[in-house]
């Protein structure tokens, strides 16, 4: 059976990317499922080994990255993380090749799996703030990291919204400014997206896309 078209979701940290994918599963929770990275910054409290990541020494990414297991990876704040193909498998086996993987990944990922792993042929969904002033108040409402962290985090957002701004980088934009709204926009991509499995066509875009891209171009400009 061939396998669902996997979902990349991309977007700066704190856009609210993990909240429209956990409404996902809580609608869908025997459609969807997610593709557990790999990383090796240290476990913190409530989290599981082999559930909200897989977590490993740096001596034994490295030796994961020299056996090409790794789709994608990408170090941030001194800590490494990355998808094995082996955990975007594991989705559809769980679901007999009808349950479809889901990817939070970086735009460096991104250009990763499109150079190098085009097969996987997945769908490119970008998520994006409002606007850059909300996204910083968002990472400072979290209270979960230092000052030198959050500004980390901006810059390295300048970069995923000058990425999605560039021709054909995704198939869709997502401006996060109503929760609601947003996962509305989402339940209709991946809906529509998981009913061919073969084709490389994906569904046009709407009005309020293209109003999302342009406030990247604004934002990113």
């Amino acid at each position: 059976m061939t396998a669902l078209r996997p979902l990349v979701l991309c977007g700066p940290s704190g856009v609210g990317k993990s909240t429209l994918i956990k409404k996902l599963f809580d609608e869908f929770p025997n459609r969807f499922g997610f593709s557990i990275s790999h990383t090796t910054r240290p476990i913190r409290s409530g989290e599981r080994d082999g559930y909200s990541y897989h977590f490993v020494t740096r001596d034994e990414f490295l030796r994961l990255v020299n056996q090409g297991k790794f789709l994608e990876y990408a170090e941030f704040s001194g800590n490494l993380y990355g998808t094995t193909a082996s955990a975007v498998e594991a989705v559809s086996s769980s679901g007999n090749g009808l349950r479809r993987a889901i990817l939070d990944i970086d735009s460096q990922g991104v250009k990763l799996i499109k150079q190098n792993h085009p097969y996987l042929n997945p769908v490119y969904v970008f998520v994006s703030p409002p606007c850059y002033n909300a996204l910083r108040e968002r990472l400072e409402g979290r209270q979960t990291d230092s000052q030198d962290a959050i500004q980390r985090r901006l810059r390295m957002a300048i970069h995923e919204l000058a990425y999605a701004r560039q021709p054909n980088s995704f198939d869709f934009v997502i401006v996060n400014d109503d929760l609601n709204r947003a996962y509305e926009m989402l339940r209709k991509i991946v809906l529509d997206t998981t009913e061919d499995l073969q084709s490389d066509q994906v569904p046009a875009v709407d009005a309020h896309e293209q109003h999302a891209r342009k406030q990247i171009d604004s934002q990113s400009a």
